[in-house]
């Protein structure tokens, strides 16, 4: 009997680290106008292996933090101090 597993759809060759997923955090965070992917790409203080970067994109939108609209657009919605009001009243 084969079992069939189903083959992952990318294969991850590196996988980020804290310090690379917070420096894209705050960058995205730190915006003045909110970047498309390639320019936020392009404009972060380190190089990141761009399918590297598209995983912490994944985990930030997932986890709430971010929302990537279809222009590929990218917002911070992730706001504590609105949660911490919300929670206390």
């Amino acid at each position: 009997m084969q079992l069939l597993m189903k083959k992952p759809e990318v294969e991850v060759i590196h996988y980020p680290r804290l310090d690379t997923v917070l420096m894209v955090e705050n960058s995205i965070k730190n915006a003045r106008e909110y970047p498309n992917k390639m320019q936020l790409w392009k404009s972060l203080p380190r190089k990141v292996m761009y399918q590297t970067f598209q995983i912490i994109l994944k985990y930030l939108e997932s986890s709430g933090k971010i929302m990537i609209d279809k222009d590929g657009s990218i917002l911070w919605t992730h706001n504590p101090k609105i949660l911490e009001k919300s929670v206390k009243a």
